[in-house]
């Protein structure tokens, strides 16, 4: 659905009228700042064409400019929130051995991280209710999806990551102290990082185990 967040912001759109209609004209010496794109049409004639085109562009950019101010937007279907729902955060491998095309799927030879798409798409889904998030590491972690009840765009960023987007390696530790600084400010119950990973730790600032110590201080559970 659109519709604009301030619509009395179009209260306005009469307002250069009113300065043209009550204030007093500008005098002929007086000094002032020309559009060179527009000075000729603005001095012509009352009656010519070229004056109705100029006011014409005129009017449409103060247009265009109320409904920007207006803020405009388009609004979705309303979402159900459970109080009972948990905080998800979802932590994937995209180091470089995800790569290896060990796994079975649907009678086909797929590589780690497909399968771990495919297993996580059936997750997100039943997860209704539930605030997911996203977050990516290899060489290091990053957040790709902040919490959200939207799981249909988690599901979308996780399907559109990569293999080498953040390196080679495998910085478990920073993985999990990111999902833990993200959980840190949120007073909801029920913090849960769902972390997928097949190697060691490999890089990164913080070792796994600083990580759980993090964790466990914040009564995130891993």
């Amino acid at each position: 659905m659109f519709e604009f967040d301030w619509p009395w912001m179009f209260l306005l759109l009469p307002l250069p009228f009113i300065v043209w209609k009550w204030l007093p004209p500008v005098r002929k010496n007086r000094s002032a700042i020309r559009l060179p794109s527009t000075y000729g049409l603005a001095e012509s004639s009352p009656g010519s064409g070229r004056r109705w085109l100029w006011l014409s562009l005129m009017s449409l950019c103060w247009l265009m400019l109320i409904a920007a101010v207006a803020k405009p937007q388009w609004l979705g279907e309303p979402l159900a929130v459970r109080a009972e729902g948990r905080e998800i955060m979802l932590a994937v491998d995209l180091s470089g051995s995800m790569e290896i095309a060990d796994m079975q799927l649907d009678g086909r030879s797929v590589d780690r991280l497909t399968m771990v798409k495919h297993v996580l798409s059936d997750f997100i889904a039943r997860r209704e209710g539930d605030r997911l998030g996203l977050i990516l590491f290899a060489d290091t972690a990053y957040l790709q999806t902040p919490m959200t009840y939207d799981r249909n765009t988690v599901k979308q960023m996780l399907n559109e990551s990569v293999l080498g987007l953040v390196g080679e390696r495998t910085a478990i530790g920073d993985a999990i102290a990111l999902s833990v600084k993200r959980f840190r400010d949120d007073d909801e119950s029920n913090r849960v990082l769902v972390l997928l990973t097949d190697g060691q730790n490999t890089a990164g600032n913080l070792t796994p185990e600083q990580a759980l110590e993090l964790a466990q201080a914040y009564d995130v559970t891993i």
